[in-house]
Formats: structure tokens, sequence, C-alpha cells
């Protein structure tokens, strides 16, 4: 919201149209990497193979900064194999029942994103979660989390049929919470998505805390970039304040 007033206002004359378009009336957050550092647990998940196998673990700086590659990013850390591989199929099926059985041993939110739920919702603006995650794993996780039933829309990547950078999931969390997509804000940390809240028609902000593997959020076209979860308000902030690009 524009103001710092909890309570929704109506339209005034110092809030014209063009303003009222600007205006964020929803946040929606990827997953791994945005709302919740699941990296301990991914990387759990394959440990427990590598361990099954008589391997040492591999260190959680190799498998973090591929979390958001899923099963085909951990697996190639882990065991140096690509989907190509005979036994990928197999071992990603092993790999995704465990982490299933582990889903939140260690994952949390990450620092100040709590407080930034909370204050979204003091001022009454929508949330939810976008996430190529499966729904198997992640409406499981939001509910053990704390957040399943305060987020308005938990879209997976196997809610639609379509995954990001499709615009598809995005247009779909829109139309749950009943909100035009252009008053829609998607925060998160990898291009993928960045690309499809911009094909959606939504305003985008890329986040430096997530995992980037090597990329620069700079360069994939977000509107803005942030290195912590609460300067997501003074983003929303300058949109509504002037509509213009942060970048």
């Amino acid at each position: 919201m524009c103001s710092s007033d909890l309570t929704p206002r109506p339209l005034t004359p110092s809030l014209t149209p063009r303003a009222s378009r600007n205006m964020i009336k929803a946040v929606l957050f990827d997953l791994d990497g945005t709302f919740a550092d699941t990296a301990p647990d991914l990387g759990y998940a394959v440990n427990l193979m590598r361990k099954a196998r008589n391997l040492p673990p591999v260190p959680e700086e190799k498998t973090r900064p591929v979390t958001s590659s899923g099963a085909r990013g951990l697996l190639g850390a882990g065991f140096g194999i690509t989907p190509a591989h005979d036994e990928f199929p197999a071992m990603r099926e092993e790999f995704l029942n465990l982490y299933e059985a582990n889903l939140c041993r260690a994952t949390r939110l990450f620092d100040g994103m709590a407080a930034l739920v909370d204050t979204l919702e003091a001022r009454a603006i929508v949330w939810g979660i976008v996430t190529n995650k499966a729904e198997r794993f992640a409406l499981p996780l939001m509910d053990l989390l704390g957040y399943g039933k305060r987020a308005a829309c938990v879209i997976g990547g196997d809610t639609t049929g379509k995954m990001k950078p499709h615009p598809e999931p995005l247009y779909a969390a829109a139309k749950t919470i009943r909100i035009a997509p252009e008053q829609c804000l998607y925060v998160g940390d990898d291009e993928r998505g960045i690309q499809a809240g911009r094909a959606a028609g939504m305003k985008t902000v890329a986040v430096r805390f997530g995992y980037l593997n090597g990329s620069n959020p700079a360069h994939w076209g977000a509107d803005a970039v942030v290195d912590t979860p609460l300067a997501v308000l003074d983003v929303m902030a300058d949109f509504c304040a002037s509509g213009t690009r942060h970048l």
C-alpha cells in the first residue's frame, strides 16, 4: 500500500487512477531460495544417498548454489550425473523420496521474511507462493513452516502443467487471489521466475540472498534487486509513488 497507515483507503483525488494502477495489491514469492532456505534439507537428502553408497558427505557449499535447479542440480553436485545418465531417473526418485521424508528438518524462513509477511498482512496486502517445486513437497512444507493457511495461494510446478519461466503459474496465482497481474509483485532468486513474472505483466524483484549459483540478478531484467526481504517494502512504496522501474 502507498500509505504507512495500515487501514485501506478508498480512491481519493490525491490517489489518481494511474497511482491506483501502480499500487501493489499482492506479493507472490518463489519458495526455495526466496521465502525459505531449503538448501540444508535438500543437501541432507543427497548425503543420505551418498551414505548408502559408502561415500563421504558433500559440503553444503557445493550443493547450496544449485538448490534452485532441483534434483538435476543436486544430483549433479552430489554424483556428477546429468539427466542423460542411465541411472538418473531411479536416483531422482530415490532423492525425492528421501527429501520428502526429511522435508522440514532444518528448513527455515530467511531472516526478515517473517517480518515482511507480518507487515504485508497488517497492510491487507495479499501474499502467496509460486514455485517450480511440485505440490507434493510445496504444500506440506508450507504447512510445516506454519504458513500454509496464511498464504492466499500455493502454486506448485505441477499445478498448471507449466513451470516458470512460462507465465501460466503466475496467471494461475493471480486468478486464484482475484488480483490483476499488473497489481502483483513477483519476488524470486532465479532468472526463470523473473522472466515468468515479466511475461505475466507483473512487477518483479530479484533477491541477492538466494541460490544464485554465480548468476548476477542485476542482469535478469527485474524491476528491482534487493539484499534483504524487508527491502521489498521500500520497492513497493517506490512503485506506488512513481510507477517507474528501479533498474
